[in-house]
């Protein structure tokens, strides 16, 4: 049974669509989670935060990625929202950690629910 992804457009990116969705790599495998954005001084999603690794937020490695490398989906009407990447998880790894500072305008924090 397969899925057709819908690509989330306009205003369906937001903060409240993006944050917290599952992110899968090249080969379909689950590779984080998209755990903040960060935005220009207009107001405009420039990069996202992935946390890589961990469980449950904890222990993760916090990896920034230029928005534009994500691709945001939902599977049809109504359905979860995930994203994908042209990375694996380690190669996303590899990449320096984010460390949030002052000039991160816009920065949103997500806090996964506890299950």
């Amino acid at each position: 049974m397969s899925h057709e992804h819908v690509i989330l457009t306009g205003a369906e990116l937001t903060i409240e669509n993006l944050t917290g969705v599952s992110v899968y790599g090249p080969e379909h495998e689950k590779v984080g989670v998209v755990g903040d954005l960060l935005l220009s001084a207009d107001e405009m999603i420039r990069s996202a935060v992935i946390d890589v690794g961990g469980f449950l937020g904890i222990g993760a490695k916090h990896v920034a990625v230029p928005f534009e490398a994500l691709q945001f989906v939902h599977d049809g009407v109504g359905g979860d929202i995930h994203a994908h990447i042209g990375w694996t998880k380690e190669e996303l790894k590899e990449r320096p950690e984010h460390v949030r500072t002052d000039d991160d305008v816009g920065f949103t924090v997500y806090a996964p629910p506890l299950v």
